[in-house]
């Protein structure tokens, strides 16, 4: 019995183990903390060790890891909310999303975290998975436990905003949206 449980755990730690510095990047990037991300990390490879009995070797591990971190953190984010999050989406990022903004050309660090961090979750955690840790929308869609067609929609729905977002966070710069509201804004001033 022995030799069965350091198969087990030799078998654990080639397959789920690998993954540990990626899923750390995403957990802290989604809890906001490395702390927290640690924490969440811990948690998922808990539940990963308790579950790897039901883990079909040759499938996709990494993706069954993201989906049990994605769930973790769900589940945590539920216990700590007595109440629903409201998703304040503001008019002028919806309005903006029919108007192609540009990139900036140059932006900081600080403001692409800020422009990501604004991004409502159901689009931040695609843009996340995908354009920042390469998973593909197969591997996305089981992680997230959705069908590939919503990782697409909400991933270009998440890229749109972005763009907006990073276009308002940017040094000096305005949207055409902004623009467009300052003139609106004259109009009404009868300047």
């Amino acid at each position: 019995m022995f030799g069965i449980r350091d198969a087990r755990r030799e078998e654990f730690d080639r397959t789920a183990l690998v993954h540990v510095p990626e899923l750390l990047r995403v957990a802290s990037r989604l809890c906001g903390s490395t702390d927290a991300g640690e924490d969440l990390l811990q948690e998922t490879y808990l539940q990963a060790w308790r579950s790897f009995h039901r883990f079909e070797p040759g499938t996709n591990c990494r993706a069954w890891l993201y989906k049990i971190l994605l769930f973790t953190y769900s589940a945590q984010k539920r216990q700590r909310a007595r109440r629903p999050l409201l998703v304040d989406l503001d008019a002028a990022g919806e309005t903006a999303l029919g108007i192609d903004v540009p990139t900036p050309d140059t932006l900081t660090q600080e403001a692409v975290r800020v422009a990501f961090d604004r991004l409502p979750e159901h689009f931040r955690t695609p843009v996340l998975l995908v354009d920042v840790e390469g998973l593909t929308y197969r591997e996305a869609a089981e992680a997230m436990d959705v069908p590939i067609g919503t990782v697409m929609s909400r991933l270009s729905r998440g890229r749109a905003l972005l763009r907006v977002e990073l276009a308002r966070h940017a040094p000096g710069s305005t949207t055409r949206a902004q623009h467009a509201a300052g003139q609106s804004d004259k109009r009404r001033a009868g300047a």
